[in-house]
């Protein structure tokens, strides 16, 4: 198996990552602490280059530890001298996956779930002059929590592991009285801003200043611009609470499901409009769950906008903010998967559905009263942390059945915490009874509408292999739903299915399409780019007028 860099991975900075974590509360002193930490697992030392996991080249640790093996990261700061008098918390992006966090040798918390950001307030442990950090962590597999495509052995459809931090870990000065969170909620002409934290101060947007009181601000707009992935146009705003003041921004757009001549449509702006997605695992050859510097989601962002799709389905894993930001201001929608926790049972999940078994009450399934709630708490943080995002335009609970259980009864919980967003409560099959989309899987079928009352989607296709070797994580293995030996038979394909079997859909009714997928992952070799990012398989112009079309032939199933 050949061990691949991507471009952007040949020369790090000695401090990688070195960008604000958190574009939405945006302050202006902080500390970035990523860059060469000490790493001790069993009796093996070594470094680790931050926020890379041992697993991945970028990490630099020759010989990782094994998956379930406690690993003790450790690594000396200092305060700056202006911080004084006020309070300083300790940031991390994620940690995969049961973590505990030591200052100055007091334990100050524990983490277990390994794609979720957490802050701990360090104040009270720190000393003069330099203070020691240390992370105990193990990265267990543990099914009862968010795990994702991580597998002990990797092959086919389940990847290497990512064990340990694989965000940025920083440090930020705060006022007694802060801004704790942002709730920002849009329409057509207005936004709603919710500070948790403190109750008075004043937005200014625009050269004008809102007043917060109680802890909320309300912003209407004569003239509003309207966010769309041709226009994503943001509003900065600065939010001044005492001694507290953060930079922010959001958008204006709506979400809206309309029925045309009979037939449900979804809408963005109040249009009917073709999401054209494709699926994005979110790794990477030389850092796996973290690129290699945060420039790349640009990257692969503009290289899909440049073959004319505008819709990414985040697959079940949760991104960098920095991820979503970039989607914000570049115009791509984002269809965001919950991570799945629970067993993954071959035959029940895979086998029997794709020979067309695709019903099952799910009362039953995935019993264990832990397990559930670790999900359902997890569902709740990632839209907490994500909502204010105006590229997300959809969330996806369970996938293929994996981790299912009440359907139902999770699609309301949903609904309640954010009535602004499509759902999709069970991609691919197992569907129950709540859903605001119809939401099919097919691979290895004729691409065709599903039989529900609902907007049409076709939450995964495609998957089609042409492989380049010398691009390739491994050489003698392929994974993937229809190989192709040459250049000119797979881009023939690709027309074929854009140009032809898609556009009679879309004027029936089909609403959004993800093609599998962005790029290629260790043995799958199905993406529009190699693994390593090096080579883009299709010119833009190959495929962007058929990608084009697909919305005008929403206008045509519509007159």
């Amino acid at each position: 198996m050949e061990r691949l860099y991507t471009a952007a991975g040949k020369k790090l900075p000695a401090v990688p990552w070195e960008r604000y974590p958190r574009p939405q509360l945006r302050r202006a002193d902080w500390l970035c602490l990523n860059g060469e930490w000490e790493l001790q697992w069993g009796r093996e030392r070594g470094a680790i280059r931050v926020p890379f996991c041992p697993e991945s080249l970028l990490g630099g640790v020759e010989a990782p530890p094994a998956v379930g093996q406690e690993m003790r990261y450790r690594c000396f700061f200092s305060v700056p001298e202006g911080w004084r008098g006020r309070r300083v918390l300790l940031h991390f992006g994620a940690v995969m996956r049961d973590c505990r966090v030591f200052v100055n040798d007091a334990l100050l918390c524990r983490h277990e779930n390994g794609y979720l950001p957490f802050t701990v307030d360090v104040t009270d442990a720190l000393r003069p002059g330099e203070n020691e950090l240390r992370v105990a962590v193990v990265n267990d597999l543990d099914r009862r929590w968010p795990w994702g495509k991580q597998a002990r052995r990797r092959g086919g459809m389940w990847y290497t592991p990512c064990s340990g931090i694989w965000q940025s870990v920083w440090l930020e000065p705060v006022p007694e009285a802060h801004v704790r969170e942002l709730e920002i909620r849009s329409g057509e002409s207005w936004a709603e801003i919710t500070a948790y934290g403190i109750s008075e101060g004043f937005v200014s947007l625009l050269g004008r200043e809102y007043p917060l009181r109680d802890g909320k601000a309300r912003i209407e707009l004569a003239s509003p611009r309207l966010w769309s992935p041709e226009d994503p146009f943001l509003y900065d705003f600065v939010l001044t609470c005492g001694e507290d003041r953060v930079e922010s921004y959001f958008a204006l757009r709506t979400l809206s499901t309309e029925t045309v001549n009979g037939v449900p449509r979804l809408c963005l702006n109040g249009k009917p409009f073709f999401f054209n997605g494709l699926l994005d695992q979110g790794y990477w050859s030389d850092g796996l769950y973290t690129p290699a510097a945060p420039e790349a989601y640009e990257q692969d962002i503009l290289a899909m906008k440049s073959l004319g799709f505008n819709t990414l389905r985040k697959h079940i894993k949760i991104e960098p903010e920095q991820f979503y930001y970039d989607c914000d201001r570049l115009g791509m929608i984002v269809f965001q998967d919950m991570v799945n926790n629970g067993k993954y049972a071959y035959i029940r999940d895979t086998v029997l559905p794709t020979l067309h078994f695709q019903k099952h009450e799910d009362t039953r399934l995935h019993r264990a009263p832990e397990s559930r709630r670790i999900f359902l708490e997890s569902m709740d943080a990632t839209v907490r942390l994500l909502r204010n995002h105006p590229c997300i335009c959809l969330w996806t609970i369970f996938n293929e059945g994996w981790g299912q259980f009440l359907a139902d009864e999770a699609y309301e919980r949903l609904r309640a915490l954010d009535d602004t967003r499509f759902i999709d409560a069970t991609s691919g099959w197992f569907h129950q009874k709540k859903s605001d989309v119809d939401s099919l899987h097919i691979y290895f079928d004729p691409l065709h509408l599903g039989e529900k009352p609902l907007p049409q989607f076709l939450s995964e296709f495609g998957g089609y292999v042409w492989k380049l070797p010398d691009h390739s994580f491994n050489r003698e293995k392929t994974y993937g739903y229809r190989k192709y030996e040459d250049r000119e038979s797979f881009v023939a394909a690709l027309r074929e299915t854009y140009g032809r079997e898609l556009p009679p859909l879309v004027r029936a009714g089909l609403c959004a399409a993800v093609y599998t997928q962005v790029s290629d992952v260790e043995d799958e070799t199905n993406g529009f780019l190699t693994f390593d990012r090096a080579v883009l398989k299709l010119k833009p112009e190959e495929l962007r007028d058929l990608c084009d079309g697909l919305q005008e032939a929403v206008k045509e199933g519509c007159l």
